[in-house]
Order: structure tokens, then sequence, then C-alpha cells
């Protein structure tokens, strides 16, 4: 099993996390790596749900805070092991992972060994399955096995983010638009009916959509609906009965799934419409008493989610929850996704100045947040 040492910077560990392989499915290594070093610290109660490890003080503080990132990444594609590369006259480190998201694991891995006695109790997740499908994601599976472990006041999820916060995120709703028709032979099209020409009114409807931009909470999000698929007929000499454009709506967190999913009924109305998947954004929040007091400590000016992401999960249990991690989101899948080193030092707090502290004297509040991060 590879072994983890939580003393070294948060750059090194990046380096020693992304060579650990672990594909969505295959995260087993890694998932055991990590709970071996967090269960060696005393000031941390630590559990174990599948491939997700959760540790947590339990310092009877007023206030917790939960702050989470997921372990997997998507398939390696010749970009392991990781090398330390120069882009633009700025080092980086090159190799799947760097960005999405295990950087940030790594600051997250640091910080839980060496905030021993925070101002407020610390629930720190390290999940599998986030890359794929919802059904597989480790924080749903805790939430269903261990809700009792998602108590929290704020939350914390180390999306990429460029070293800035990113409150709430879009909800998502996909769906099946269909036509009908009757089959026939091309070479008597007259008899049947074609249902991909049908389909024309559902893209025109598209074409003219206008999205909304939407203010929640003083940030301002945009919404998209868009044919993301189209599919029909049989054979090149059948006129086809059936067409189906698939369409996927990305809405403002201001609007519940039930308002979203009305919303795209009206757009197609005639038509018939299916749900196939539909998940509820979340409101940043960032009124909230811990949200103003990270905000503050980072010194950046928040900006929206436009992409759906886990908060979504932290903001239905009623409390809210932002992005923050070194990077951005657009390079992080990419053959060539590379991790900015000064981001990771920026992300873990610069040089880490708590780091000499006496075991268990209290860190500050802002002092602890503005290392106290994921990504």
């Amino acid at each position: 099993m590879p072994q983890l040492d939580l003393s070294v910077s948060p750059v090194e560990l990046t380096r020693v996390l992304c060579d650990i392989p672990s594909v969505s499915g295959d995260e087993t290594p890694l998932a055991d790596a990590i709970h071996a070093a967090v269960s060696t610290l005393p000031h941390l109660e630590v559990f174990r749900d599948g491939d997700t490890i959760v540790a947590r003080t339990m310092l009877g503080r007023d206030q917790r805070v939960a702050i989470a990132g997921h372990i997997d990444t998507v398939p390696i594609n010749r970009n392991l092991p990781t090398r330390d590369v120069v882009e633009g006259g700025e080092a980086c480190i090159w190799g799947r992972g760097t960005v999405d998201m295990k950087a940030g694991v790594a600051v997250q891995l640091v910080l839980a060994a060496e905030l021993v006695a925070p101002r407020v109790d610390i629930t720190w997740m390290w999940y599998d399955h986030e890359e794929v499908a919802s059904d597989l994601n480790g924080l749903k599976r805790l939430s269903d096995h261990r809700p009792d472990l998602f108590r929290a006041d704020f939350a914390i999820l180390g999306e990429p983010s460029n070293g800035e916060v990113e409150g709430g995120c879009n909800g998502t709703l996909r769906a099946v638009v269909r036509t009908h028709g009757v089959r026939a032979h091309s070479a008597r099209s007259w008899i049947g009916e074609n249902a991909i020409h049908k389909a024309a009114p559902i893209l025109e409807r598209l074409a003219r959509y206008e999205a909304q931009t939407i203010e929640v909470d003083g940030l301002d999000y945009r919404e998209g609906l868009n044919a993301v698929a189209i599919s029909g007929g049989i054979a090149g000499n059948v006129i086809p009965d059936l067409c189906e454009v698939e369409v996927n709506f990305r809405f403002a967190p201001s609007r519940s799934a039930l308002e979203a999913e009305r919303h795209v009924r009206e757009v197609f109305e005639g038509f018939e419409v299916e749900i196939s998947d539909l998940a509820p954004g979340a409101r940043p929040g960032l009124d909230a008493p811990l949200a103003r007091e990270f905000v503050t400590a980072v010194g950046a000016e928040p900006r929206p989610k436009y992409g759906w992401t886990d908060v979504a999960r932290f903001s239905s249990l009623r409390f809210p929850a932002v992005h923050y991690g070194p990077d951005g989101p657009l390079p992080a899948h990419p053959h060539a996704a590379r991790g900015p080193v000064s981001q990771i030092d920026e992300v873990a707090g610069g040089n880490l100045p708590f780091r000499a502290l006496p075991a268990g004297e209290e860190i500050s509040f802002n002092r602890q947040f503005q290392a106290v991060v994921t990504g």
C-alpha cells in the first residue's frame, strides 16, 4: 500500500497523490493510503464507507465546517507519472489529477494533520466516484448511510476555481423530446409520416430560445437550453417513425427542480417530453456569517458556479457551500492537464504560517480559512 507523509508540502504531496492512479472505480489503493494516514492523527475521529474517508475534530465548538474533495479522476491518457513543467514562465505539475482535483486533496490532507485546535470543528471528506454517474457518488452513498456526518454550518468543495470563491451552482435537467410518424419505404414516402421532419419545430424553438441571466444572492447565473443529441431512423431506405431530441437545461438556483421541469415542458408544449435526469442547483448563501468571513479571508470577489457540482448535496441540507480550489475548471480533463504550483501554495495559505504553532494553540478563524481549503 502506498504511504502518505502528511508533513511534506502540499505541492510535493500533490505529486505523490497523482502518481497513485485512482480512476473512478479504482480508488481503493488511494483510499487505503488516505485512511491509513489520517487514522494516525489523534485529534481526528475517522470513519470509512467504501472508498470514502471522513475525519473530523470533536472539540465541542459552536460551529462546524465540512470540507470535501473527491479522490477519483477521469481515465488516464498517457499522462502519468507526473512531471514538472514550465508553462508561460510559470512552474506547473503536469499529469492526470493535478487540476481535478488532487492538488486540493493534498492541501486538505496537510491541513487536516496541522489544524489540531481550530476555532470551529472541521469535518474532512475524501470521496470516490465523483466523475461518473450520480448514483455511484461517494457523498451520496455516505449521506444515505451516515447522514449525521453531514451536520455542518458551512461547506467548502474543492472543485477548481482559479483560487477564487465560486458560490452555489446551477441546476441541470436533461429531457428527451419525441416526435412520432409512420414508417414506410422511402420509395413510397407519401405513405408514411417522417418523424425527423416533424422535429424541425423543436429545433426552431431551441434556436429562438433566449436564455436568461438571473441574479441570485448577488451573483449572476447564466442559464442555457440546448439540444445535445438527436436520433432517428433505422435504415437509409426507411421513413423514420420516431425521432428523439435530447435537450439539456442549465438553470439558475432560484428555480426549484419542479419549476425547471415546468419551464421545459412549456417551451416544448405540444410535444412528448420525458425528463431523464434532474438535479436542483444550490443557492450561494453568501449572506451566511461563515460564508462572509470566508470570502473576506480569501479576499476575492465571489463568482457563480455554472456547472452542477456536489455543493448541491450540502445546500439541500440547508447550509451554504462554496467552491474554492487551485486552477480553473476548463483544462481539468484534457491530456495536457497541469496545475500551477503557485496556485497550490496560494490556496494552501502561502507558506502555511501556522505550521510552526504549538499543538493545541488556537488558530484565528480568518487565518484558518485562508488555509483550510480544497481544490
